[in-house]
């Protein structure tokens, strides 16, 4: 049932995996024999006091490590060594782990027995993530494996949200602490960084509305782009520059795994939007200069759109 909650509550979240793989079909499988006779073959694993151990001092990690104990059960590792084998020869080109921050010295041993087996390097990468600290009425929100006291994901969005826990997981690069402040993601202002970016949204939409009904232009449906060119004041140009660059970070977050920078980016355009949104006219200016503030509109709300699904998180259209 633990395994089904973890499914269920994933999915609440909007991320879905493919599949799960079985640790114990690998044992089933004798994958981790046949690892381990790889090794030994390469002469990288020797016995000392009845246990088994693998030379990963050799590759730079601080000692030699077990891979079979001396009651002859296997050690994580060496399951750990099976899984990323048996990966490889399934013709998997690229790997990504996603490591919990107090793993960082599992990396050398475990690359090292990728390498003592002729995996080409790279072929692994790992991403490391650190912990979340809850904040509540700007109190630490303290939790502990041992006493049983944590919150866990499926409370988080219950309490909040998916889109707020979504983009305020995405604030910060993976390997940097994050403080979730409960209450903050809760408020309906500019100081809530995930309202601030929808709110955007939901203002364009809103400016939609009113044309409509006012006017009988419906931008969802007209073409505006004839219009572009009256664009001339210094803030639409920076908002269409705005715009135009996050192409670029699509990029370097493709490159660099790190989408902390589209957030970034976000609320870089949502800044400069509810500025100009709040210092000109778009309803009941001239027509000519209203259709060009119109495609301004089409064209920041297309970009909202395009990072909000690149980030899980929904465009509402009113708030």
């Amino acid at each position: 049932r633990l395994m089904e909650d973890i499914k269920e509550t994933l999915f609440e979240l909007g991320v879905e995996f493919d599949s799960f793989y079985s640790e114990r079909s690998l044992y089933e499988r004798g994958v981790h024999t046949e690892v381990l006779s790889e090794l030994e073959r390469g002469g990288f694993l020797y016995e000392k006091e009845g246990a088994l151990w693998f030379k990963s001092s050799f590759f730079g990690d601080d000692k030699d490590r077990v891979v079979r104990k001396s009651d002859n059960s296997y050690t994580y590792f060496a399951g750990d060594i099976a899984y990323h084998w048996d990966k490889y020869k399934r013709g998997f080109q690229k790997v990504i782990n996603i490591w919990g921050a107090d793993h960082h010295g599992y990396e050398k041993r475990l690359m090292g027995a990728l390498k003592a087996l002729g995996i080409p390097e790279g072929w692994l990468r790992v991403e490391f993530v650190q912990m979340v600290r809850v904040l509540r009425e700007g109190q630490e929100v303290r939790m502990s494996k041992r006493s049983g006291e944590f919150i866990t994901l499926q409370e988080l969005i219950d309490e909040v949200g998916k889109d707020a826990v979504r983009f305020m997981f995405l604030t910060k690069r993976g390997d940097t602490p994050l403080d979730f402040d409960i209450d903050l993601v809760k408020k309906k202002s500019s100081e809530n960084p995930v309202f601030y970016v929808q709110y955007a949204h939901a203002r364009i939409r809103g400016v939609y509305r009113e044309v409509k009904a006012r006017y009988g232009i419906d931008p969802d449906k007209e073409d505006l782009s004839p219009f572009v060119e009256g664009l001339s004041l210094e803030e639409e140009l920076k908002l269409i520059k705005r715009c135009l660059l996050l192409k670029d970070t699509y990029e370097q977050v493709a490159q660099t795994l790190s989408p902390h920078f589209i957030v970034y980016d976000l609320l870089e355009l949502a800044k400069d939007f509810h500025y100009y949104y709040n210092h000109y006219r778009i309803v009941g200016e001239e027509e000519k200069t209203m259709r060009a503030r119109l495609s301004l509109l089409k064209g920041v709300e297309l970009t909202l759109k395009t990072a909000f699904d690149v980030l899980g998180i929904s465009a509402p259209e009113r708030m």
